[in-house]
């Protein structure tokens, strides 16, 4: 007896499959020239935290060697690529529906506020988390502005 997926159920996962893998490859030349087509991966949190700015970015499934963190210009810049598993081949797959590729998310850091020489990061189950020290606090330097309703 064959164990496969009934006719009824098998098509449209088919369909979704092609669907998916030409959306993959419509979205990924945008990649190239600075589109965020998909912002699911690398979701970031950023908040203030102890004198520091924290930037928590979900990054599930991605290896440690494989993400790259860079300052340069008073931007923070996190980048990488998550890598398909090469085991499996296409003709297996009933859908595909995993982000996979090179990906790049950028912050703008405020100028003359940040301490450059001791930004940290940790990586622990599918979350990267960037500590930027701050010289002051951005909650403090907030000054609220009334609106005036005419």
């Amino acid at each position: 007896m064959s164990r496969t997926l009934a006719r009824i159920w098998s098509e449209p996962l088919l369909l979704g499959t092609g669907l998916s893998r030409m959306l993959d490859e419509f979205s990924r030349d945008f990649g190239h020239v600075g589109f965020d087509i998909a912002p699911s991966f690398g979701r970031t949190d950023v908040y203030e935290q102890n004198h520091n700015l924290i930037f928590e970015a979900e990054l599930p499934g991605m290896r440690k060697e494989d993400i790259a963190i860079k300052v340069k210009d008073d931007q923070l810049s996190i980048s990488g690529e998550m890598k398909r598993n090469e085991k499996v081949g296409q003709e297996n797959y009933f859908r595909m529906g995993r982000r996979y590729g090179r990906f790049q998310r950028s912050f703008p850091l405020p100028a003359n506020v940040i301490d450059r020489d001791k930004i940290t990061a940790g990586f622990e189950d599918g979350i990267l988390k960037v500590s930027v020290p701050l010289k002051e606090s951005l909650k403090e330097r907030e000054k609220a502005i009334d609106i005036k309703v005419k």
